[in-house]
């Protein structure tokens, strides 16, 4: 099995434990005199199954992601830790564009006697160093995907 297809039953597993989350949560309780919607022990006894399986899944995901070398060189992990990091990066420097540039602050002057609100910083700059970083963003997330379709999961 590739990394790519135990990432999407990871994704598949856990929307699973969601419904069975919920269907536990609506079937614990029922009225006096009347029958339950669902047998909740059966219910929470299939979530404890599919728990199992997440558990299993994650342990070979996050081995492989340790061990699988990717191209440039590091470990499929390291991409990982780039690739999060530059979101935040990327998340930040956008953020305080739109802030130095006033986006969503209406602080509109109406007379010519009243105080300006200049920006602290330089939001052009700001802009570029952001377009920067989502390229490489791109670059980083296509490598990630393309390994994830290259790598082998390491069985347990």
């Amino acid at each position: 099995m590739k990394l790519a297809e135990a990432l999407a039953e990871r994704a598949a597993a856990s929307r699973r434990v969601e419904q069975l989350r919920a269907r536990v949560i609506g079937s614990a309780r029922y009225q006096e005199g009347e029958e339950p919607a669902e047998n909740a022990a059966e219910i929470l006894a299939q979530a404890g199954e599919v728990l199992d399986e997440l558990e299993r899944l994650i342990r070979q995901i996050n081995r492989t992601n340790s061990t699988a070398v990717v191209e440039g060189g590091g470990t499929l992990m390291d991409a990982l830790a780039r690739r999060d990091v530059l979101r935040l990066r990327h998340s930040v420097l956008t953020s305080a564009a739109d802030a130095a540039a006033g986006k969503g602050q209406h602080g509109v002057r109406q007379l010519r006697s009243e105080l300006r609100i200049l920006s602290a910083l330089p939001v052009v700059e700001l802009h570029a160093r952001a377009d920067v970083l989502a390229k490489e963003l791109r670059e980083v997330d296509t490598l990630i995907q393309r390994t994830n379709w290259e790598i082998d999961l390491i069985e347990d």
